[in-house]
């Protein structure tokens, strides 16, 4: 299982979009609606009139995220200096419909999300995900790197788990609970605005860690802070030591967007753009 976001803001922002900015509701693979917006480049503070230019980054939220959460938000914003931006809510987050499998059918969202920028018109579409959202932008990428329509073109993983079912901190313990208990659920839905599906993995997907080698040639990059108290630091570096990836450490980071400040989102969008 993976992790919660750091400290995620409760409230929903105010959802303001940048000129040019389409929403919609997609459908994935497997029938879920999912929330999603576009936004296009502000460079310069001019915004590109026309949807399909330059590259575009599709944004995959930790969770109980979603589009409307500001720490989303602020990442979109910065990345909204150097590319477009598609941001989505995963299923059960959000306005999405469905319940969130915290990692496992989510590759599907990232999937729908991927298409529908190529499907604007962008050639070059890159993927950035942080702590649930990172585990899923890796096996997105192994497992669709031979689908023209919906891969990647580079991936980044923000505080991603290496390895399912970590309970080797108090966070996960108390994400655990909420997950795979029907009161932590019911917290989880109520408390969290975050619906979980009640059904066990079944199979057990491929994890972040085999998801790694699969994933060459594409580029990687692994993003940690060395005060993640959800995943400790054997985390990235067995994610980075499984395959052809660059790792960066960050000092004083602690865990997902919620702890990404605007210098590491701005160094992350630059790294996106130019692999």
């Amino acid at each position: 299982m993976c992790s919660a976001s750091e400290g995620q803001d409760r409230r929903s922002s105010v959802l303001r979009l940048a000129p040019g900015a389409l929403r919609t509701v997609l459908r994935t693979a497997d029938g879920v609606q999912v929330e999603a917006v576009y936004e296009p480049c502000t460079a310069g503070f001019a915004p590109d009139p026309e949807p399909g230019h330059g590259t575009a980054i599709v944004v995959a939220h930790g969770f109980s995220g979603s589009v409307e959460r500001p720490a989303v938000r602020r990442a979109a914003q910065v990345f909204l200096r150097q590319a477009s931006v598609l941001t989505f809510s995963f299923r059960g987050h959000g306005r999405s419909g469905g319940r969130s499998t915290v990692g496992d059918r989510e590759v599907f969202d990232l999937a729908a999300a991927t298409e529908w920028a190529r499907s604007l018109g962008h050639e070059r579409v890159v993927t950035v995900g942080f702590s649930m959202g990172g585990s899923v932008v890796l096996r997105h990428a192994a497992l669709h790197k031979d689908r023209p329509e919906s891969r990647t073109d580079a991936v980044v993983a923000v505080s991603a788990p290496a390895r399912w079912y970590y309970r080797g901190t108090a966070p996960m313990r108390r994400l655990h609970w909420v997950v795979t208990r029907r009161a932590g659920r019911l917290v989880g839905r109520y408390g969290l605005r975050t619906r979980i599906h009640h059904k066990d993995w079944d199979p057990v997907p491929l994890s972040p860690v085999e998801s790694v080698p699969l994933i060459a040639p594409t580029p990687l990059l692994i993003v940690h802070g060395d005060r993640d108290h959800y995943f400790p630091l054997d985390h990235p570096y067995m994610l980075a030591d499984a395959g052809p990836a660059e790792l960066w450490v960050e000092p004083g980071m602690g865990h997902a967007e919620n702890a990404s400040d605007e210098a590491l989102l701005a160094r992350i969008g630059d790294w996106l753009r130019k692999e």
